[in-house]
Order: structure tokens, then sequence, then C-alpha cells
């Protein structure tokens, strides 16, 4: 019998170092690791004209497929950004559009390629000014880019403000200004876009909120960057998605066997019995060859009733636990969804934990340890994920910074994966690999859906998937299989969704 250690566990990863090789388009650039590609770009002989008209085509281009040709005013900044709106106002005017374009400071301020390409636009150039949105039915917003550093103020913040009032479609050059491109936090005040054309590669303030929310449709243009740049910056964030581990999935092989699948465990507790039985559906969904539900002998008949496809195993007394996971064969065991909030529970997940087997812990199972996640954190030795939402994660870890800053600490903190769950759920490992979940619909925020996601997790993780890769996979299955469903769902749904989505998947690899 093969355990959890010894099954599948790709070479790419045992070390820890990257991401799969064909996830690079999956990457995320800070405005830092942004600024690095063009820096790159120059010394390779590109210049920073070509790119910055590249840019403005591409914003261009965004607004004229979107909308049509009517009074457009271009608000730009005394950047790059402000750059990019006077190639686009020029682009657009070329095209018969109507355009009006508004500067922030003084023309003489401008410098570089930004001035130059200033001095191509062959209309006037007002002032900054709320009157210059009367008559404008589109909004191009080159204000400020992904790297503003201050809180937005004076006129500039008054403009925005006013875009937010009047309910006017704007498309984002780079990002919405005022967001913050590494955080997606909001620096003063920013004016939700219909859409966001932005460059080479997205920024994490792109997919995390508010920022998600506040950028609209996202389009990533390919302005004449080479991808070879990534190479010498080597991104530290990825957005998730199959590239990253549709490699190391664990399709069943034409010689498989149910114990070959893994064999996968949840503990639920006595009273709220529907969460562990969610999670065990969904292990045996994603393709356990095997899965018990193990709880208290006084719930034992209502587990057994509701349950068909999984085994349903009694924890009569102290004991049971133990006797039970001396069978090693079961490799992978999920702890927390309905296990309740007690000193049995602390207990039962440090005798898990003693196992060193593949684990999962949710909800009960953290929050049991309140204050005292240092006992939690020395007792993890082996492949281990941690799955809370917000509230139990700042009673884990008392820290401060975004939420992919968060996350990352956590993780080394604790020693486990940490996936912290969200409209952005992000999921980071100890050794500093982190992705950003984006596919996660409104949908999934219902009762259950978070037992789901942990029991793909603990599926997953029991068929030898190592514990990074597992959690990544599951966010995804679990945001598509979400999406698949539609409006309505409830948590029951999600498993049934899941085999549409997996065919899907499967024919994407072959």
């Amino acid at each position: 019998m093969l355990y959890y250690s010894e099954m599948n566990l790709s070479r790419r990863h045992q070390a820890g170092t990257g991401m799969a090789m064909n996830s690079i388009d999956r990457a995320l650039l800070t405005p830092l690791e942004m600024k690095a590609a063009d820096v790159a770009a120059l010394k390779s002989g590109i210049s920073g004209v070509t790119l910055m008209e590249a840019a403005g085509q591409a914003v261009a281009e965004a607004v004229s497929a979107r909308w049509p040709m009517q009074p457009v005013v271009v608000l730009c900044g005394l950047g790059n950004n402000g750059g990019d709106g006077f190639v686009a106002a020029r682009r657009l005017a070329q095209m018969g559009w109507p355009v009006r374009l508004g500067l922030l400071g003084a023309r003489e301020r401008l410098a570089g390629d930004a001035a130059y390409c200033a001095a191509l636009w062959p209309g006037a150039v007002e002032p900054l000014s709320l009157e210059l949105l009367d008559g404008a039915v589109v909004v191009i917003d080159a204000l400020f880019g992904s790297g503003l550093s201050r809180p937005v103020e004076g006129q500039a913040r008054a403009v925005i403000e006013t875009l937010i009032r009047r309910r006017l479609p704007v498309c984002a050059v780079d990002v919405p200004s005022g967001l913050d491109g590494e955080s997606g936090g909001v620096r003063g005040v920013a004016a939700p876009a219909n859409v966001t054309v932005t460059f080479f590669r997205k920024k994490p303030g792109h997919l995390l909120m508010p920022g998600k929310q506040l950028c609209g449709e996202l389009v990533v243009a390919d302005i004449g960057l080479p991808a070879a740049v990534l190479q010498k910056i080597a991104p530290h964030a990825y957005e998730n998605g199959p590239e990253i581990w549709l490699e190391d999935y664990p399709w069943p092989q034409m010689d498989s066997h149910k114990y070959q699948r893994g064999h996968a465990v949840v503990v639920g507790g006595a009273e709220m019995t529907g969460a562990s039985r969610l999670s065990a559906m969904a292990a045996a969904r994603v393709g356990a060859g095997l899965v018990t539900l193990a709880a208290p002998d006084s719930a034992w008949a209502i587990y057994a009733a509701a349950l068909t496809s999984v085994m349903v195993r009694s924890l009569k007394d102290p004991d049971s636990l133990a006797e039970m996971l001396a069978d090693t064969r079961k490799n992978a065991i999920l702890i927390g969804p309905g296990a309740g909030v007690s000193g049995q529970t602390r207990q039962n997940v440090l005798e898990i934990l003693a196992t060193q087997r593949g684990v999962v812990l949710d909800a009960d199972a953290l929050t049991s340890f309140g204050r005292d996640s240092h006992r939690l954190f020395a007792a993890i030795a082996g492949p281990c994920v941690l799955t809370p939402h917000e509230g139990e994660f700042e009673r884990l870890f008392p820290c401060e910074g975004n939420k992919l800053a968060r996350t990352r600490y956590a993780a080394r903190e604790s020693g486990a994966v940490v996936l912290l769950k969200g409209p952005d759920t992000v999921i980071a490992a100890p050794d500093g690999r982190a992705i950003i979940n984006s596919n996660a619909p409104a949908d999934l925020a219902t009762g259950g859906s978070g037992d789901v996601l942990s029991g793909l997790i603990v599926g997953l993780m029991a068929q030898g998937m190592e514990a990074f890769l597992a959690a990544a996979a599951a966010a995804w299955l679990h945001g598509e299989a979400a999406s698949a469903f539609g409006p309505g769902l409830i948590a029951e749904d999600l498993p049934d969704a899941l085999p549409s989505v997996l065919r899907r998947l499967k024919a994407r690899k072959t």
C-alpha cells in the first residue's frame, strides 16, 4: 500500500521550489516587478515609446470595442499612465471619436516617454476639472497607475468622487486610479471601472478585494514585452488555474483499484452532521477510492441513513479514533466541519497530526485552538492544509498586511499550507509559493460551501496530490462547479456539478 508521502508526488514540487514551467502565463506581477519587466525590456532594445504606443492602442481598442462612438473624456496624470492616456486619446480621435483630454498638473511637468507621446496629441490639453465630465459619455481613467503610494487627494479626488456619483462608464488604464496594484486596497478613493486594461500580466491587486470588484472586466494586453523577462524577475505569486497543477492531477489509470486511489477519512461531530456529510461526498466525488466518515456513536444512525457511497464508522470511546487510524491505508484525514468546538476536538486534532499523514483542518478544528495557536503549529509535522475564513484566521494569526502577505506569513508561521477563504481566496505554502484563486462566483456565499471545499482537498490529498497543489486544484474545481450550476446553488449541488467540470478538465489534458 502506498502511503501519502509515496504517492505520485511530482519531482518539480518535492523540493518546494517554484511553479510548473507551463504556469508562466498565470504569473502575477507587483508594481515593482512590472517596473523591472519594463527595465529588462528597455535593456533588450525595446523603446519605452514603443511600449507606451502599444498600451495606448490597446486602451483605444478596448473602448471602441465596447461602446459606440460618442463623446469620451481622457483623464491623464503626469506619469507613464498619463502617457498611455495621451496615446489612447490620439488613437480614438484618429478613429473619429470626439475626445477631450484633461491633465492633472502642468504640462511642463511631463517627462520622458510621457512627454514625447503628449507632444503628439493634436488636441487641447485642459486642466483637470469637474467641468470636463459634463457631456462625457465614456471616461478613460489614466490618472494614476498601479504603483500609487499615497492617498488620492485634491482635484483628482474630487473628479473621481464625481465619477462615482454620476456612475459614468469608465475604462481604467492599468488599474482604477487610487487602487493599490499590490494589495488590492484603495488609497483614499477609487472609481469602479467597467473595464480595466492592464499590460503584460495581471497584478495581485486586480484579484484581491476590493480591487477585484473595482476593476470590472479585466483585459490583459500584449504590448510587446517578451515573456523571457519573467525568468529574470522570478514572480512570487500566480493566479490559480489548471496550468499550475494539471500535470499532477491524480487521474485514475487503467489498472487502478480503489485502494490505489487513496482512503480519505472525515471526522464528524454529534450535532452539525450536515457539514461532515458534505465534506465526505466531496471527497468521494473528486476521486478518493474510499471515504470513511467517523463520528460519535450517538450520531452513527444519522450518518449511516444519509450516506451510501461513504462508509460510516462509529467512534464509541476516546480510543476509537486511534484504533481506526492504526490502519495506515487511511492516508488523508479531514477534521473540523461539524466536529464541534471542544477539548475532545483538540485532542482528536493532535492525535491526527501525530500520524504525519495528509491532514486538512477546517472550521471547528481551528476554532478549538482559539488563541493557543502555537500548540497547534508545534504539532504539525506532516503535509497539512489549514482552511480558515477571515474570522478563524485572525484568531490564529494576529498579523497585519494585505491578504497575500498575511497568508504567506501564516504558512511560514504554521508550517502548513494555508488557504484563506473568500471571493479572493489566497493559498500559500511554507516554501513561499502563493496563488490567488479568481474564479469563485458570488453563488458560493452559501452555508456548507466551505465544507465541500475541505472535502475536495482531502480527497485529492488521499490520491497523493501534494498539499499545496491539492488545495489549489480544489479551490479552482470548487469555483468551476459553482459557476457550472449557477444561480440557486446550495452546497449539496457542488459535488453533483463536479463531474461535468472534471470531464472538461480531462479533455483539456488530452
